[in-house]
């Protein structure tokens, strides 16, 4: 699985990034001490880095700079500061992309992407506990089985899979699958879930899905 590390002093805003990306299937950390921030990022082996400039003690840049004298990981500069020379600073010493915030979800998904797939480290594959699905193909793999789903099944599995072990609500679902949760038949979604247990039952995961009445659903799986 892809891991993003995000080096971001508020605490807050680290955990809005941290759940972005997870949403997206990344597995992603924030830095838990500044103390050692530099052993912290390269020992937990990221594939990107989401770097702030004003941190505690050394900054970004400096950061920046030693980082990419070690690794060769595509950091993204995510800063207030909004100047060109601040742009041009961080480019300069070695950054891979620059970002003023604050910035939207899907703006700083979209560069963190663009970066990955530059650096060839996208990957497809998620994984909630010991089941792995390939969202490009919906190859669904546990326990060394294998089976592809089809695309409206892969697709609420996918969901599932990312929200795991949290509960998904069936209004997500259809947003998700549909686009919309407007005038969309629930038995279309209760077909699909049949089906979907019927997959996942025939490679030995019985009762993976549960459903919570009048919520939504949720998976249950083995780490």
């Amino acid at each position: 699985m892809t891991r993003i590390m995000i080096v971001e002093d508020d605490a807050y805003l680290c955990e809005e990034m941290i759940q972005t990306f997870q949403r997206k299937g990344y597995q992603t950390s924030g830095i838990s001490s500044f103390a050692a921030v530099e052993r912290e990022v390269l020992d937990s082996h990221p594939d990107l880095v989401v770097l702030d400039v004003n941190l505690p003690g050394k900054s970004g840049y400096e950061l920046c700079k030693w980082l990419k004298a070690r690794a060769s990981f595509p950091i993204l500069i995510l800063t207030a500061r909004d100047t060109l020379s601040d742009e041009l600073t961080a480019l300069g010493l070695g950054a891979d992309d620059f970002l003023t915030k604050p910035c939207h979800p899907a703006r700083l998904i979209a560069r963190a992407e663009r970066l990955l797939q530059t650096y060839g480290k996208v990957k497809h594959v998620i994984q909630a506990g010991s089941l792995s699905l390939d969202t490009s193909t919906y190859q669904l793999i546990w326990q060394n089985t294998e089976r592809i789903l089809p695309e409206t099944e892969g697709k609420i599995l996918r969901l599932l899979m990312q929200q795991h072990p949290q509960l998904v609500s069936k209004e997500e679902i259809f947003m998700e699958v549909w686009g919309t949760d407007i005038f969309v038949d629930e038995n279309i979604l209760q077909v699909n879930m049949t089906r979907l247990r019927k997959d996942l039952a025939e490679i030995g995961l019985v009762q993976a899905v549960k459903t919570v009445r009048g919520k939504g659903y949720l998976l249950e799986v083995d780490e």
